[in-house]
């Protein structure tokens, strides 16, 4: 009598939508974090003693000596979202583990996002909601919350991914002008398409920049990438935003610039040291903060949990992984 092949182990570290469970769950048969704590280090452990595949989230630290274990059983790592930096991929390599990730699904949901920061900070829009809902708000004036149209002003993007031209595409129909910068230059039918400029220089886009936009991976190699001196370079009425990864920026540099006037505002959806943000920035008016929040839709979040259930069929069936890291 021939035996049944035993159904591989998925293990899934946070609540996913609704539509990617029932999928994971019923379909292939995976393990859901029902209560959606963040698993501990023991217990990432232990999930990949025990599973064939797990999908974690930005949340869960997948470090050299995780791989390192013993009794590593884990052999596909199926990330739910587009950064992997909270993941070791040079150790993942050497233990024989492959990294997937979900790149395409968020670029939409995260360009909205960078514009509503954008139109947030530039019109002031945080200030006005606090003082309303305190109570403070005593009726129009002429020159009450005056913030900056828009319409005309430079928006320098920092990389020119897919996130990035999305967003430039948006901030066309704003009547922005487009720079960006990157260690190479983009295709050039996109940045024809989107009239964009190519600047030499980070500094220089600093320098330009109504709006300056954050748009690269992280890790080291962009780590305070955004620090002391390129804040320095930007005009006293000038914007940050940053919807890429948290790192980029050094926040207490940031605070320094905006409590100093260096730069006029700052909008945030990432930070350093998640879910603590740095006590300037949380006091100071000028800073619109939101919780991370860039691929919050049902559609994108829905899209990202089936973009990772399409990397687990691939690597279940033997095929080449849609969306390998590493």
């Amino acid at each position: 009598m021939t035996e049944t092949p035993s159904r591989p182990a998925i293990r899934v570290t946070r609540r996913l939508p609704p539509a990617v469970e029932e999928v994971l769950s019923t379909r292939l048969g995976a393990v859901l974090n029902a209560q959606d704590v963040p698993l501990g280090r023991d217990a990432l452990a232990d999930a990949m003693r025990h599973c064939d595949v797990l999908v974690p989230t930005i949340t869960d630290r997948i470090d050299a000596d995780l791989f390192a274990i013993d009794g590593l059983r884990v052999k596909l790592i199926a990330n739910f979202g587009a950064g992997v930096d909270h993941i070791d991929l040079a150790a993942a390599k050497r233990a024989g583990v492959a990294v997937t990730n979900t790149p395409d699904a968020l670029t939409d949901a995260t360009a909205e996002l960078a514009i509503l920061l954008m139109l947030m900070a530039a019109r002031r829009a945080g200030e006005g909601e606090r003082e309303l809902r305190a109570g403070d708000w005593t009726g129009w004036r002429p020159t009450h919350l005056i913030g900056i149209g828009l319409t005309g002003r430079v928006l320098g993007l920092v990389g020119f991914g897919r996130i990035a031209q999305a967003t430039a595409a948006r901030a066309r129909g704003l009547g922005m002008t487009i720079r960006y910068y990157s260690r190479s230059a983009a295709d050039p039918a996109a940045v024809a398409a989107l009239g964009a400029e190519r600047v030499e220089s980070l500094a220089e886009l600093a320098r330009v920049s109504d709006v300056v936009s954050l748009h690269v991976p992280g890790g080291a190699a962009t780590r305070h990438m955004i620090d002391a001196a390129i804040l320095a370079e930007m005009r006293p009425d000038a914007i940050l935003v940053n919807t890429a990864r948290g790192p980029v920026v050094d926040e207490a540099a940031l605070a320094e610039a905006l409590a100093a006037g260096t730069i006029a505002a700052a909008a945030l959806d990432v930070y350093e040291r998640e879910p603590e943000v740095h006590a300037g920035l949380l006091a100071h008016p000028r800073s619109v903060l939101l919780p991370h929040l860039g691929s919050a839709t049902t559609e994108t979040r829905t899209a990202m949990g089936m973009q990772a259930i399409a990397n687990i069929d691939a690597f279940l069936a033997g095929r080449d992984l849609p969306n390998r890291v590493a």
